[in-house]
This record gives structure tokens, C-alpha cells and sequence, in this order.
């Protein structure tokens, strides 16, 4: 990894382990958290109110995404689910809700801060059937072949490593397994110097992939029926997007 990737790694650590710290010393007021400051068209109002009122108000306070993941990622009862970039637990919560006991959901974070929270919250939810597992998106602490879906919020866009990310996800699926994330996406026509014009990495912008780019990196993992659709507009160009993909199943 270069100095610079390093130390874009770090801007991001620190911008999130700020967040957990501030939803944290929030939750020791008389008023409760109060949710992060983030931009127009991020963060916990792109939920649905009874996901937010049935999770602990920490959970919801600490979203920081683009989207809502587990609204499009057709979780079935007794999926394995892996969420990217699991912040303060949102999605891990709402998507152990989803697969119900017989399932699994699993939150991969590399900030303490956000990890310490999110085990607090899954506690305050009673969710069993969670783990919190500490580490980075371009080198994921589970074994090949099982997970069945991969969910993420306006976190790949963060990474400095995009193709490790794809490769290691890919890796963790399960043949037939599912990629379902909501991301941050640029139109094609904007050059990386573009984009940067139109926000920081840390704000999810400067690091976002094009349509094209995003496919071609999903399908040079070895991912198969690649479809982006974007929802709505969060910078001149930049669209919050629905990525879906599957790795292949072995021919029968």
C-alpha cells in the first residue's frame, strides 16, 4: 500500500472513529444521541421509521450510509450475511431480524470505536445470532465459500483497494451467493479529478467508481449479472446506486 493509500486509511479511521465517540457521549445525555451530522441524502432517514424505532437509537444515530442495503438484498430466513463497513450496526441489526435464528449476520469494521458501539447496540437489541469481527474490506477474517450475501452502505466507495475488495468478496461468497450493496456511483462522463471537484473521500464523493468501472471491477472478480441502478443524486453527476451481482453456481 502506498504512503498515500495509508494515509487516506487513516483520514477515514479518524472520521469514523469521531462518529462512534459522538453518538456514544450522546447517548449519556438527558436527550439521548443525537444522529451524526452527515450530508443531504445520507443517513438513518433513508430508513424506513418501524426499522429505526425497532433498533436501540445509538444504532440509528451512528448511520452514516447512502442507502438501505438490507431493503434490497432479498435476505432469506437461514442466510449467512456479511455487512462491509458495519459502523455502528445498523444493517447488521435490521438484517438479523431478516434471516431469524436459523441465520447469521456479521459486521466487519476496522475503527474500535464503531465496533465497541455496534457490540453495545446489538446488546441493547438482544440480537444473538450477531458477531462484530475487526478488520478492512480488502482483506476479510472469514473463510472462502461461506457467506450467502454480501451487503454494504456507501463504504466500498472508502476503500483504497477497490479490486481487493471485489476479489475478497467474491472469495467469502458461497457459489450462488449474492452481492447486494448500495454505494455511491459517478457518471461515466466525470474523470477522477472530477469528482474529486465535488467532495472529499471521507464524504463518500472522490472515491466513487464509475458505472463502467464498477461493473468491470465486479466482473473481473468473476462476478456474474452485474446491475447498477442508481436512486437518487448526492453531488452534480454522483448518484447513490443499488449494485447487485452473483458469483456463479458450478454448472449442474
Amino acid at each position: 500500500m502506498t504512503e498515500q493509500s495509508t494515509d487516506l486509511r487513516e483520514t477515514v479511521r479518524m472520521r469514523y472513529a469521531e462518529a462512534a465517540v459522538q453518538v456514544t457521549e450522546g447517548g449519556t445525555a438527558c436527550c439521548g444521541p443525537q444522529p451524526v451530522e452527515v450530508a443531504e441524502n445520507f443517513g438513518s432517514t433513508l430508513y424506513a421509521a418501524d426499522e429505526r424505532d425497532a433498533l436501540p437509537a445509538e444504532a440509528v444515530a451512528a448511520s452514516l450510509g447512502c442507502g438501505n442495503p438490507t431493503a434490497v438484498a432479498e435476505l432469506r430466513e437461514g442466510d449467512r450475511v456479511l455487512d462491509l463497513g458495519s459502523g455502528g450496526g445498523i444493517d447488521v441489526l435490521l438484517s438479523a431480524r431478516r434471516v431469524g435464528p436459523t441465520g447469521k449476520a456479521y459486521g466487519l469494521d476496522m475503527t474500535d470505536e464503531m465496533l465497541q458501539l455496534a457490540l453495545g447496540n446489538a446488546r441493547k437489541a438482544g440480537a444473538t445470532n450477531v458477531e462484530f469481527l475487526k478488520g478492512t474490506i480488502e482483506s476479510i477474517p472469514l473463510p472462502a465459500d461461506t457467506i450467502d450475501v454480501v451487503i454494504s452502505n456507501c463504504v466500498i466507495n472508502l476503500s483504497v483497494d477497490k479490486p481487493a475488495v471485489f476479489a475478497e468478496t467474491f472469495r467469502v461468497l458461497r457459489p450462488g451467493g449474492r452481492f447486494g450493496v448500495s454505494d455511491v456511483v459517478a457518471d461515466d462522463a466525470l474523470a477522477p479529478e472530477q469528482r474529486a471537484e465535488r467532495g472529499d473521500y471521507v464524504g463518500c464523493i472522490a472515491g466513487a467508481l464509475s458505472f463502467a468501472e464498477y461493473r468491470q471491477g465486479l466482473e473481473a472478480a468473476g462476478f456474474t449479472d452485474v446491475d447498477i441502478t442508481p436512486t437518487h443524486p448526492v453531488a452534480d453527476g454522483m448518484h447513490s446506486a443499488i449494485v447487485h451481482a452473483t458469483k456463479p453456481a458450478p454448472a449442474q
